[in-house]
């Protein structure tokens, strides 16, 4: 196997979207039914998607009955989003700068999302900003201690940055950033928790 090269998300996600779908599919098994409980009825909710990737939640939130703005850094990404769904917005930009009014949010999520961030504290004051009062953050946080090796449909081996957060640490932030923890989650595999899904609200 050739050596592989290091990118971070914009780039690494740009390269690697269009195998996405059809490498990530476990990642349903890790959240599905949980979020299936959390969301509710979402008629008339507006929702951010943070980091939706190829918008892999975007149809269970449709069902739901939410309006949704997708929003990843990776402008590929978002591309094969805007094919599966032409009607959905898409906004592509970083999350310790969303480019959205205070207050302007129902519902954020972010699932498979702070593997990437560094700095999990400039993001969440970000999510608290656009969150309307008494509106909710979900997001997950998976159990994964080294960056996965994948390979592009050219056949590049890729690593994408990525970083490991304990499960007490993203709850300190969520809670210096002012939320409150309503909902702390572990879904396990064979004894090992494999993701943790957390609801906070403002």
């Amino acid at each position: 196997m050739g050596k592989k090269k290091l990118y971070n998300s914009a780039q690494g996600y740009d390269l690697f979207a269009s195998m996405y779908d059809e490498s990530l599919l476990h990642l349903n098994s890790f959240e599905r039914g949980s979020l299936e409980k959390l969301l509710g009825d979402l008629k008339g909710k507006r929702v951010l998607d943070i980091g939706c990737g190829t918008g892999r939640i975007i149809q269970m939130l449709r069902e739901h009955g939410a309006e949704i703005v997708a929003f990843d850094i990776s402008e590929e990404m978002l591309g094969i989003v805007n094919r599966k769904f032409p009607n959905i917005e898409c906004v592509v930009g970083d999350s310790d700068n969303l480019p959205f009014e205070d207050e302007s949010f129902d519902l954020v999520l972010g699932l498979f999302w702070i593997v990437h961030l560094r700095d999990l504290r400039a993001s969440f004051d970000e999510v608290y900003r656009v969150l309307k009062k008494g509106g909710r953050f979900i997001l997950s946080n998976i159990n994964q201690r080294k960056a996965p090796k994948l390979t592009t449909k050219s056949g590049e081996n890729i690593v994408i940055e990525s970083y490991y957060h304990m499960p007490q640490k993203v709850v300190e932030a969520l809670e210096y950033s002012y939320f409150d923890v309503a909902r702390d989650e572990f879904i396990y595999e064979k004894e090992v928790w494999v993701n943790q899904i957390i609801e906070a609200r403002k």
